[in-house]
This record gives structure tokens, C-alpha cells and sequence, in this order.
């Protein structure tokens, strides 16, 4: 009969987490680098006694916590640190996230929804009501008439790769066990949540000693078959001119030195999603930047004309095929790499189910011998070249537009700009919604694979300040950027408190144009004025909020905050800013640095489209003609549904 030991069921959570390991490529690393919390009624003498108790007892010993604790000030923020801190370790560690029950719990569906939208893992303990509804109900309980076992905590079934209600601690291990299968599964995972009723986590119980034994969780690269990689590279050589979509499994793979392999051996260019942003490294000849909706004119303009799009490690979102409008060329074909079937699947194309770094290497020795013409190199060259002026008169605007500016006001792009130049190489710019992300995704010259990490399968506002912490927290030798708007910035600052009080140094950059820049100039392309997107006092006159701009400090309130801030008025003061934020200590805290934009200076366009739905009648004459426009810009969306379907022996394509 094996060892016993008896603790509560939080207590064995805890020690169970602090003993799990990941391993790929037979390096092996902490699954969980600690555990964020704001502790209530729910889970403070539960988790909050299970952790204090794992702490106490590690420090007595003179040793580490396997899991270390750190206080957070909002719950979801504290999901968005962790996923972010998966992001940059490409998923091989992440954090657990336990809030209280009820409202504390359900501030964390947005943060699970993130998680799995971006497939990166987080591992949520949302705290739940009494098992045994002796006491119900209880504060903060979610009572439903037609279901008593019903709980908010059900709202996390959607949003969650796996979901397991823990109500007696026998399920405790298979709990575990099934959420660390999901979590460690490069296709399966997302956000993973244990729900844990109040009463359960600190119910007594003897569990086998075997359950809190150190046990490593291997990370798969799974490979292709040999026919799939057969049949891609015979519709690979039939291409004139191919053109390789690279996403966010090129990164989370390690595959960036194998696709430099194959371009440099083929030819073949590369147009990036937002996730797959810096696959090659600026300047390579076969980098052609960002593709679709946000893309570069040289990326799209290949794309037009592609015969062959191979789409490696993207889910094809509607932002990287520009609403299927990106890739117009007549009967266009698509080869597929990705770790997960449903991904390989989209667009109708050819399906390579496999590790991205795995694939490329067998499909660059299947292509041996081919290569694009000199004629299609010479073209990207040309494209490229074009692409770059263009992104210098953004970061250096000319003086008819300088000239046109307010004083103190700087265009958005060449604020970018100061940024790119006088960052290191390594240093990590960060952002998530508004406008910036499409001129990120633009503009941003990459020069490390790390270097680059925009949300942008959620893109959720407040997303920048505490993801910030979390790349910071996975690597100390880059400094942060968080780009951010006002409007962002007023969704979530509270943890640049969390920032100050664990000393970690991450450099905000506060864009302050009064609104929503991204959402009003869309705003007014759709016909509805702007209408709702600034941030004006209501005018008694008009009953409308078109009167002066409001009197809001941000520079003041994140001095509140604790924050080192840094107002800028000019050019030259921002570039200084930056050298003085990039000389701050290692470990002082956040620096803030506050800078004004003209929102109706735009970043050079893409020459692309994004569907967004226009009103079909409308007594607006802006509505009415944006109306017309969108009906133009629909003729030109594609199924993508290939007609022919061939064997792998055969040189044509599959649909």
C-alpha cells in the first residue's frame, strides 16, 4: 500500500503545481512560474492558506517556493500577464490564476477567452460556491431556478480548452492530470480551468505521495507524412509565384531558422500575420513584411498575383487574408502547415498536419532543386525597396505634415518610429487594440525573433500594461515597450501598481489623441461620422459630446500610481525620454512616458480591405456612399474552393 499523506484539497493543489515540468527537445523548464491572486471569501482560506503554508515552509527550509505568489490588483489583467508571459517562453511555462468566488472569478472570462483565442495556456482556479449548499446561498451566488448546480463558473465552459468542477476531493488528481495533458498539448491549448466550490478547497483527504512527485510533461513535434510533405511540394513546384503566410507557429515551433533555410534555398517570399511578425528577420530579401488588411503594399501586392499560398502556422484570421480578398489570382492554391487539423484545414487547401520546424525542414530537402525566377526575386526586391521609403517618411514625416501639426502634437507613426531606432535589437514592443497594432504590424522593423508580440487574435483593450509585466517577468534582458492609447490605457492601469510594488521595469508609452483613434477613423470610412469615438464634454447646446476635450491628467494618475513619468512636447524630447527610460535601473519599477498625436495623420495605407458591414439604407448621405463602397470592395472576396482534388502522387493541387 503506498504513503499517504493528508492535506486539504487546496493544499494538494498547490503542491501538485509547484512539481509539474514541461520538456521539449529534451530541454526541460517550470510549467508554472508562480501564481497571481486576489483572494476573497472564495479562495482565501483555501488557495490563499495552501500558499502561504508553501511559502512559509520553503523559506524556513532556505529554498525557492515552487510556486511563488504575487498579488495582483484586477483579475483579469492578471490572466493577460500570464498569457503574455507564455507567449514569450512559446509556451512551454506559463501562471496560475486564482480569483474568489463570483464576481472575482468572472472578471477572468476575458482573459480565458484571450488564452484560448491565441491558443497560449493559463491555468485559472476560479473559486466557486458550497458543494454541500448548506449555507446557500451565499454571498455573491449565481441562483438559477431551473438548475441548482448551475454556477457563474459555467461561464468558463465556452471560453476554457478543458473545464473540470472540483466538488469532492477524490477528482482531485484526474482533475489535474487532465488539465496539464491540455495545457502541454501544442494543438489542444488555451485556457484550462478547475473550477474549486469555497467548502472543497479545504476539505482534509490522504493522497498518495505519487501525486506530488516531480513529473515532466513532454512538448510533441509532431512530424508530417511523408505523402503530405510529397503532394506539397509538387504543388509548390508548380508555382511561378508562390508566396509563404507566415503566423504564430513559426514562433511558438522555433521553426524562424528553418523558413530562413527554405527562402534562401527557393526564393519564395514571405508575407506575416500579426502572431508571425518578425518570422524573418528586417532585411532579409525574402521579407516582405506584413500581409493583408494591415499589410505592407509590397506583401499585398505579391499576394494579389500568387498562385501558390502556403500558409505556415496561421489560422487564417480575417485580418491576414484581408476578408478573402488578399489573394485575387485565378484559381489560387493553398498548402496548409500547422500543428492543428483545423487550422490545416481552412481555405480549402492542401493539409500538412505537423510541427512548423519539423515540415519546413523535410519540404525544403523535398524541394531541392526549385527555385522561384530571377525575374520574381528581382520583383520583391523592387516592392520591398518601395515599402521602406515609405515606412521612412512615416517614422521622419516631411514638413508639410510636421508643419500642419498643433504644437506638442507628434504623428503616431513617427512616435513608433523614435521608439524602433533607439530600442535595442531584443527589446520587445507590446500592444493589443486601437490603431497602433495596424501600424505596428506596418511599420515595426523586426530584428529578433522575440522582438515583436501584438495581441491581436483578441486584441483587447488593457491588454498592454500587464502583458508588459509578464514579457518582463519571462525575460529580464529586454526591456519592454507597451504601446498603448488613452483609451486602452483607461481600460486596465491598475497593474502598474503590481509593476511598482514587484520592482519591474517596463517602459509605458502612453499616446494621448483624446479618443479612439482606430475605432473613429473607421468609424468615419463606414459613414458614422466619428460619431461616439472622442472624448469630449457633452455640449448643452447640441446634446451631443462635441464639446471641448475633456481635462483628463493620465500623466498625473499614473504618477499616482507610483510610476516614474516622463511628458514629452516634441521630437527631440521623446527621443530623449526614450534614452532616459532604456538608462533607468534594471529593477526600479515602470517609466512612463506621455506623448500627444494627431489622430487624423494616418499611417501609409495598405492598399487592402477589412469587412466590416455597412448599413443598407440609411438616411446619412456618408452612410449611403460608404455603402456603395463596400458593395465594390465585396466583388472581390474569394470562396477559396478549388475544384480539383488529386492524389499526393500527382502534381497538381487539393482541395
Amino acid at each position: 500500500m503506498s504513503d499517504t499523506v493528508r492535506l486539504t484539497v487546496a493544499q494538494a493543489t498547490v503542491e501538485f503545481l509547484a512539481h509539474q515540468w514541461s520538456e521539449r527537445d529534451g530541454e526541460r523548464q517550470k510549467l508554472f512560474a508562480g501564481c497571481f491572486g486576489i483572494f476573497g471569501h472564495g479562495n482565501v482560506a483555501g488557495i490563499g492558506q495552501a500558499l502561504l503554508q508553501h511559502e512559509t515552509a520553503a523559506l524556513a527550509a532556505g529554498s525557492t517556493p515552487g510556486l511563488p505568489y504575487v498579488l495582483a490588483r484586477n483579475e483579469q489583467a492578471m490572466v493577460h500577464t500570464s498569457v503574455a508571459y507564455a507567449r514569450q517562453k512559446d509556451r512551454l511555462q506559463t501562471w496560475v490564476c486564482t480569483a474568489s468566488v463570483g464576481p472575482g472569478s468572472t472578471n477572468m472570462l476575458t482573459g480565458a477567452a484571450l488564452a484560448t483565442v491565441n491558443r497560449l495556456p493559463v491555468l485559472l482556479l476560479p473559486s466557486g460556491t458550497f458543494a454541500t449548499r448548506r449555507s446557500a446561498p451565499v454571498l455573491q451566488e449565481l441562483e438559477t431556478p431551473y438548475a441548482g448546480d448551475v454556477t457563474v463558473n459555467d461561464a468558463f465552459r465556452p471560453l476554457s480548452r478543458f473545464f473540470d468542477r472540483v466538488t469532492r476531493a477524490e477528482q482531485l488528481p484526474s482533475a489535474l492530470l487532465g488539465a496539464m495533458r491540455v495545457l502541454t498539448d501544442p494543438v489542444e491549448t488555451g485556457a484550462v480551468t478547475l473550477a474549486l466550490p469555497q467548502d472543497v478547497q479545504a476539505e482534509a483527504f490522504d493522497w498518495p505521495v505519487e501525486l506530488f512527485a516531480d513529473r515532466t510533461w513532454h512538448v510533441a513535434r509532431p512530424p508530417a507524412e511523408p505523402a503530405r510533405i510529397s503532394a506539397a511540394a509538387a504543388v509548390i513546384r508548380s508555382a511561378r509565384r508562390p508566396l509563404i503566410v507566415a503566423g504564430g507557429g513559426v514562433h511558438y515551433s522555433g521553426a524562424e531558422a528553418a523558413l530562413q533555410a527554405l527562402c534562401e534555398a527557393t526564393g519564395i517570399p514571405v508575407g506575416e500575420s500579426q502572431a508571425g511578425k518578425g518570422s524573418l528577420p528586417h532585411g532579409h530579401p525574402q521579407q516582405m513584411g506584413a500581409v493583408g488588411s494591415t499589410g505592407t503594399t509590397a506583401a499585398n501586392a505579391l499576394a494579389r498575383q500568387a498562385d501558390v499560398v502556403i500558409g505556415l502556422g496561421t489560422r487564417w484570421s480575417d485580418f491576414t487574408s484581408a476578408s478573402r480578398t488578399a489573394f485575387g489570382a485565378e484559381g489560387v492554391r493553398f498548402v496548409n502547415i500547422n500543428v492543428a487539423g483545423f487550422d490545416a484545414g481552412k481555405q480549402s487547401g492542401l493539409s500538412v498536419v505537423a510541427d512548423a520546424r519539423e515540415a519546413l525542414t523535410e519540404l525544403t530537402r523535398a524541394l531541392d532543386g526549385y527555385g522561384v525566377s530571377e525575374e520574381y526575386r528581382a520583383e520583391q526586391a523592387d516592392r520591398w525597396r518601395e515599402w521602406d521609403a515609405e515606412v521612412e517618411a512615416a517614422y521622419y514625416p516631411p514638413a508639410t505634415v510636421t508643419d500642419q501639426l498643433a504644437d506638442g502634437l507628434l504623428t503616431q507613426a513617427a512616435v513608433l518610429g523614435s521608439v524602433n531606432e533607439l530600442s535595442d535589437p531584443r527589446d520587445v514592443v507590446l500592444c493589443a487594440a486601437g490603431s497602433m497594432p495596424g501600424d505596428l504590424h506596418k511599420l515595426w522593423r523586426v530584428r529578433d525573433r522575440k522582438a515583436y508580440h501584438v495581441e491581436y487574435g483578441y486584441s483587447c483593450m488593457g491588454y498592454e500594461v500587464p502583458a508588459s509585466i509578464g514579457i518582463r517577468l519571462a525575460d529580464e534582458s529586454r526591456d519592454v515597450f507597451a504601446m498603448v492609447g488613452d483609451g486602452g490605457y483607461l481600460m486596465m492601469p491598475t497593474e502598474l501598481v503590481t509593476a511598482v510594488q514587484e520592482r519591474v521595469k517596463v517602459i509605458v508609452v502612453l499616446v494621448q489623441n483624446h479618443g479612439f483613434h482606430s475605432i473613429g477613423s473607421l468609424s468615419e470610412e463606414l459613414g458614422s461620422q466619428r460619431f461616439g469615438t472622442r472624448y469630449r464634454f457633452r455640449d448643452h447646446e447640441s446634446g451631443r459630446l462635441d464639446g471641448d476635450v475633456l481635462p483628463v491628467d493620465l500623466a498625473a494618475n499614473a504618477r499616482s500610481l507610483g510610476v516614474h513619468v516622463i511628458e514629452v512636447g516634441s521630437r527631440d524630447e521623446l527621443d530623449q525620454a526614450i534614452r532616459q527610460a532604456k538608462e533607468a535601473p534594471a529593477h526600479g519599477g515602470p517609466v512612463l512616458i506621455h506623448v500627444q498625436t494627431d489622430p487624423l495623420v494616418p499611417a501609409p495605407d495598405s492598399e487592402s480591405w477589412w469587412d466590416v458591414p455597412v448599413s443598407q439604407v440609411a438616411e446619412l448621405e456618408s452612410t449611403t456612399a460608404a455603402y456603395q463602397r463596400y458593395l465594390e470592395h465585396r466583388t472581390h472576396q474569394h470562396p477559396y474552393l478549388t475544384p480539383t482534388t488529386v492524389s499526393s502522387e500527382s502534381s497538381e493541387g487539393e482541395s
